[in-house]
């Protein structure tokens, strides 16, 4: 399928979805929106995908939310907002229910909704210059896209709260002392980095990669017991697939393992 607003192109495992509005500072407009939803929906129905690489063209990785969409009419912005987030955060779910981990290479500054989404990614690289914001506030806006979940794991919660309610824009460095991204890489190495870290995740064991994810995303929000049984059954599912018989075959041989997916 072909979108407007972003780039899909899938070889040899690894998906690289890219913002493609440069001119425009990869703005969440709606087009964006919809199409957000429709690349998640084409990726889950793929059996190709192993591992996602999400990064960006131009000078911004994105500004976020498209205010001049909100302005032309006022009075209508909350069903523009309910349109919006029907794509933007079905889109959302199911990226975040794929098998394949999500890799990030955050290359200029990203703002809010850009921030949202890369808070509940996999790993996060960004490049020394990249800023992160959340300007939310500014505008009297509340978050979207998981950020309250996402900033929540990565920065703690007080420390989330902080970045949303005083809408602060971090550094690199700063965003990497809160969790907020995993590893900062001098600018003209970012992407280089991030694209070997998403060979590395597309050459393992996918099966167990998504019922990390899974298990992961629920390992706060229910009771200790029920997260064990969760462990036991994601344990028991991937215990039944050709990549752990490789695994365990391999680790008895003292060879590395070629895991397929599967």
């Amino acid at each position: 399928m072909t979108y407007e607003t972003i780039e899909l192109v899938v070889n040899d495992g690894l998906a690289h979805l890219t913002l493609n509005q440069p001119d425009l500072g990869n703005p969440f407009n709606a087009v964006f929106c919809r199409e957000f939803g429709q690349v998640a929906n084409e990726l889950a129905g793929r059996e190709d995908v192993r591992v996602v690489l999400l990064s960006a063209r131009g000078n911004f990785f994105s500004v976020g939310g498209d205010l001049g969409m909100f302005s032309r009419d006022l009075d209508a912005m909350p069903n523009a907002v309910r349109e919006g987030t029907a794509g933007l955060h079905m889109g959302m779910a199911r990226l975040l229910r794929l098998n394949a981990p999500i890799v990030v290479c955050v290359h200029a500054t990203a703002m809010g909704g850009a921030v949202s989404v890369l808070s509940n990614c996999d790993l996060v690289y960004s490049a020394r210059s990249a800023r992160f914001g959340a300007a939310y506030s500014h505008i009297g806006f509340t978050c979207d896209l998981g950020a309250s979940f996402g900033l929540a794991s990565r920065m703690g919660l007080a420390r989330a709260r902080r970045f949303l309610l005083l809408g602060e824009v971090l550094d690199a460095v700063e965003a990497e002392r809160t969790g907020l991204v995993d590893y900062v890489v001098d600018d003209a190495e970012v992407n280089a980095q991030a694209e070997q870290a998403a060979v590395r995740l597309s050459r393992g064991p996918t099966l167990a990669y998504g019922e990390v994810r899974r298990v992961m995303a629920r390992s706060l929000g229910q009771a200790f017991e029920a997260q064990l049984e969760d462990e036991a059954q994601a344990l028991a599912r991937v215990a039944a697939s050709q990549d752990a018989r490789e695994g365990i075959t391999a680790f008895l041989e003292k060879r590395r393992p070629m895991f397929k997916g599967r």
